[in-house]
């Protein structure tokens, strides 16, 4: 097992956001990681130790709760360093168990604790840890960020004592070059002449990160709420202070914006409300002054206040309003679970994890935890580089989502919808549409689909104004354009009910060869690891023979997405000792699927806690080699299935990526219609990975 110290070289260099990033990029890279902060920074109450309380809420990890400053500086006012580093190593000690690499975090100077750097450097001793140094660039030259460094690496024993695996920059302004840096840095005066330091990430300076919920700037200015609107989810990313007239700030009412203003400016209270009953998500309205619009304007403003836009009233005057909301922190409030979890993953992105990876030799097991997940199956999708229909076009959270796969080249998605239509919704919602995505209106298509699709259904009896008149729906439409070859694969849902999503594929994709059965699997982001669940959104009551199909189908799409398949029967028995139709259904199931498929471990009829649970499995089940490992559920029936899964998703606040459809000749997915913008980004990345695996490159359309 391999150690690395995080130490920052100055202050607000982002250390905790570093670590967590550090851990999720190692996570991705499929290694066990544990993780401890041994010294809480502050004074702040135990409970609010933000990295300790982030590892364990985003992380899932378990690090044992830090020893408090009290105590550290109670210790060393007395000269008990060494009991100190005691209490230190027994801390680390508590976190490393069963894990391939260990992630310390080290303090942050302070003004008041000026003796953060020596803790750091014998922290980093007495745990025989390699020290990775977090510096903020920011507006330093490279020359300064060289002289940092230097400074850190005397600190902790020099470079050519091979305790320091590299540096981190933070922070990077994005017209500077990181590899710029780095040569320069290799470059500099007073590091020339040690061991060349390398640099494990350059993280850009991202603003989006910095948006405040406008939650958190209420209780800032411990400003007065007068309608809550989405309060706790929008978020700050620009500032409108004024007190101009309308025309001269319209063009400042964008998505996001904080509009703030005296409370007797009743023109500007007007068209803030006119911009959100646009449809343009603001992040709120702030009076100054401790003024209250005329109540007849209020009154007016009713609908738009009600829809969710915040308003909030300040005692303060506009200035004062201004200069404190400058001061406000920019550290991730300690439940601000969404902002940090973007933070983290940003983090990751931009590490050179295959460096760290080199440290820690070979894991201790071969597992799939959910980063890693995540992690594979962007990478998969942008290597597969498909072309996938999204027939809600103008749907916001899928236009998002289309916008997201493009930025980071997961796939290329084509929108049907007005051309006009989308971008409108786009501009208001604060969306930039690359020029890469394709929009392509289905008014102008329609005619050349419908000779194919009678051609299709003419066994139905379907004629060219019926299928004229069913291509209206554009999920119809782009189902054909998946049937012709058109399109590598298909997403909708978010709008749509599941039966509007899967019919026209059924009918006019059609089963894939050798599939009695069309089928679904989520995939569930335990903390630990993925599993499969199946089938939890198509079949109502399947019986033996399609339970054993789906069991088969499900095992294979968990090795096709790397989760080797162990595949449990669920039953409310284990083994023989339960008896009824619905247990013979499941352990007949089993015995089919054994007889078609005996390279898979399939085992059954088996109660949850015995699929899952070590213990459980090895008392219900002493033989199974499926029982307390299983990594594929399979439920009896669509009612125990989804009762399961959405269990499970909720109580245990799991992210579900599906339900994915198996079975079919081309990919076609169906989205929860409550589905996240991160959910249909997933969805959409898992599409691009079955056709990898089940068509031929798309043909370029002629559109």
């Amino acid at each position: 097992m391999h150690t690395f110290f995080l130490a920052p070289t100055g202050f607000n260099v982002g250390l905790t956001s570093v670590a967590l990033g550090t851990i999720r990029s190692l996570e991705q890279a499929g290694l066990r990681v544990g993780f401890v902060k041994p010294i809480a920074q502050g004074r702040r109450p135990i409970e609010m130790e933000r990295s300790t309380h982030f590892a364990r809420t985003i992380c899932h990890l378990q690090p044992p709760v830090p020893i408090t400053m009290d105590r550290v500086e109670h210790l060393l006012s007395q000269g008990k360093v060494d009991q100190l580093m005691e209490e230190v190593v027994g801390l680390y000690q508590q976190a490393a168990q069963n894990v391939d690499m260990m992630i310390v975090e080290g303090l942050v100077p302070d003004q008041k604790q000026v003796f953060s750097t020596f803790l750091n450097t014998r922290i980093a001793r007495n745990l025989q840890a390699q020290t990775i140094l977090v510096t903020a660039a920011d507006d330093m030259s490279n020359q300064d960020i060289a002289e940092q460094l230097e400074m850190s690496i005397q600190a902790f024993g020099g470079a050519e004592s091979s305790q320091i695996a590299g540096y981190i920059l933070n922070r990077l302004p994005k017209e500077r070059d990181g590899r710029q840096i780095a040569d320069d840095i290799r470059a500099s005066s007073v590091l020339k002449k040690q061991t060349p330091l390398s640099m494990l990430g350059a993280i850009p300076h991202e603003a989006e990160l910095l948006a405040p919920r406008t939650l958190d700037v209420a209780k800032h200015l411990q400003a007065e709420v007068l309608y809550s609107g989405q309060l706790d989810n929008r978020r700050v990313r620009s500032m409108v202070i004024t007190a101009r007239t309308v025309p001269h700030i319209a063009h400042l009412l964008k998505p996001g914006a904080l509009i703030i203003t005296p409370g007797d400016r009743e023109d500007i209270v007007l068209a803030t409300a006119m911009a959100a009953m646009n449809g343009v998500p603001l992040a709120g309205l702030l009076l100054t002054c401790d003024y209250a619009p005329d109540p007849r304007i209020m009154q007016l403003c009713h609908q738009a206040f009600s829809s969710g836009l915040p308003v909030m009233s300040s005692k303060l005057n506009t200035f004062d309003t201004s200069s404190a909301l400058n001061n406000m922190s920019r550290q991730v409030p300690i439940d601000d679970q969404d902002r940090m979890e973007h933070v983290i993953g940003y983090v990751a992105e931009h590490l050179d994890v295959s460096t760290l990876k080199q440290w820690a030799g070979s894991p201790k097991d071969v597992r799939l935890p959910p980063p890693a997940f995540r992690f594979q199956l962007m990478e998969r999708a942008r290597h597969a580089n498909k072309r996938i229909v999204l027939p809600e076009g103008n749907e916001p959270r899928t236009i998002q989502a289309a916008a997201i796969c493009h930025e980071k080249g997961i796939a290329r998605c084509v929108l049907l919808g007005k051309v006009s239509e989308i971008t409108q919704i786009a501009e208001a919602q604060g969306i930039t549409l690359p020029d890469s995505i394709e929009i392509i209106d289905p008014n102008e298509v329609r005619s050349r689909y419908i000779a194919p699709m009678v051609e299709r259904r003419k066994d139905k009896g379907l004629n060219a104004p019926m299928a004229e008149q069913q291509l209206e729906d554009n999920v119809v439409m782009g189902t054909m354009m998946l049937a012709l070859g058109e399109v590598d694969g298909l997403v909708s849902g978010a709008v749509h009910t599941t039966a509007n999503t899967i019919r026209p594929a059924l009918q006019l994709i059609k089963a894939a060869p050798g599939a009695s059965i069309v089928s679904s699997v989520f995939f569930m982001l335990m903390p630990d690891q993925v599993l499969v669940y199946g089938d939890c959104a198509v079949n109502p009551d399947p019986n033996a023979e399609q339970l054993a199909d789906i069991a088969i189908q499900s095992a294979d799409s968990a090795a096709a997405f790397g989760i080797p398949p162990r595949v449990a029967m669920i039953s409310y028995s284990t083994g023989a000792s339960g008896s009824g139709s619905d247990v013979e259904k499941v352990r007949a199931a089993t015995l089919i699927a054994r007889e078609k498929r005996p390279d898979l471990l399939i085992d059954g009829p088996m109660q949850y806690d015995a699929a899952s649970v070590a213990s459980v499995g090895k008392q219900k089940a002493p033989d199974s080699q499926v029982a307390g490992r299983a990594t594929v559920f399979i439920f009896p029936d669509l009612n125990t299935g989804n009762t399961t899964y959405k269990a499970v998703q909720r109580s245990a606040k799991v992210l579900s990526v599906g339900p994915m459809l198996q079975g079919l000749r081309k990919p076609v997915n169906d989205l929860s219609r409550g589905a996240l913008v991160d959910d249909i980004v997933y969805t959409i990345a898992l599409t691009a990975l079955q056709a990898e695996q089940t068509t031929a490159p798309s043909k370029t359309s002629a559109v």
